[in-house]
C-alpha cells in the first residue's frame, strides 16, 4: 500500500483529469477499482480510516511519479492497477453495492458510447 504522503496528492479535480486523459489507455480494469474507491470515500458511511487507505491508493494512482510511469505502452497501469486492487481488498467491506454500480455505469456512458 502507498504510504499516506499519496494522500496529499489526492484531489477531486485530479482524479477526474487522469480519467478523462487515460481512460481508452487505462481501460476499464483500471478504471472499475478506481471508481468504486472513489464512490466509497464519497459516502458519509466509510469510517475515515477506510477514506485514508483510498485517498492514498488514489493519490497514487493521480499522481504523475510512480513506480511504473503511466505514458510506458502496455505496463504503464500495472503498479496503478496493483494499488488499486490492494486498497480496494482492503475496504473492501464498505464499498456498498451502490458504489460499484455507479461505477459501472460510468463506465458504460465512457466506453459505450
Amino acid at each position: 500500500m502507498p504510504d499516506n504522503d499519496y494522500n496529499d496528492q489526492y484531489s477531486d479535480e485530479g482524479f477526474w483529469d487522469k480519467l478523462k486523459k487515460f481512460a481508452r489507455t487505462a481501460g476499464e480494469p483500471v478504471l472499475e477499482p478506481a471508481l468504486k474507491l472513489y464512490y466509497a470515500a464519497r459516502d458519509k458511511d466509510t469510517p475515515t480510516w477506510a477514506k485514508t487507505t483510498i485517498y492514498g491508493a488514489l493519490g497514487y494512482f493521480i499522481s504523475p511519479l510512480d513506480a511504473i510511469p503511466d505514458l510506458t505502452p502496455i505496463v504503464g497501469f500495472a503498479d496503478d492497477l496493483g494499488v488499486l486492487a490492494m486498497a480496494v481488498a482492503t475496504v473492501a467491506a464498505h464499498i456498498k453495492p451502490e458504489h460499484a454500480e455507479q461505477a459501472k455505469q460510468k463506465l458504460k456512458q465512457w466506453f459505450d458510447s
